[in-house]
């Protein structure tokens, strides 16, 4: 089992991985600091995807594109980031600029 980063952490790295890669990245919504979860937003021009932290079944983090496997348009995004917000009041929310829609950092997706 990996060991559990606390969220507000793991953000402030993946805001610097981002930066490092020369693209834009913003909190949209602060969640719990030290166990909420998190929705990466990943933004293309004309395209979206969301993905959803997990953990596998041996209890290592994961991804899943919460949106499914083809990209989306902004509202389908939105939509679903407001039904996940609803239900986990805890959760952070972190937008990419993305042209190639992959995250940019370490991401494992299942």
């Amino acid at each position: 089992m990996d060991p559990k980063v606390k969220a507000g952490i793991w953000v402030s790295m993946a805001l610097r991985l981002s930066d490092i890669s020369g693209r834009s990245g913003a909190v949209l919504r602060k969640g719990d600091p030290d166990s909420g979860g998190i929705l990466c937003v990943l933004r293309a021009r004309d395209a979206m995807v969301v993905l959803s932290q997990v953990r596998d079944a041996e209890g290592r983090q994961a991804w899943m594109r919460g949106t499914g496997l083809a990209p989306v348009d902004s509202p389908t995004a939105d939509a679903y980031v407001e039904r996940q917000v609803q239900r986990d009041p805890d959760l952070w929310v972190v937008e990419f600029d993305a042209p190639d829609l992959k995250p940019p950092f370490e991401a494992r997706l299942i």
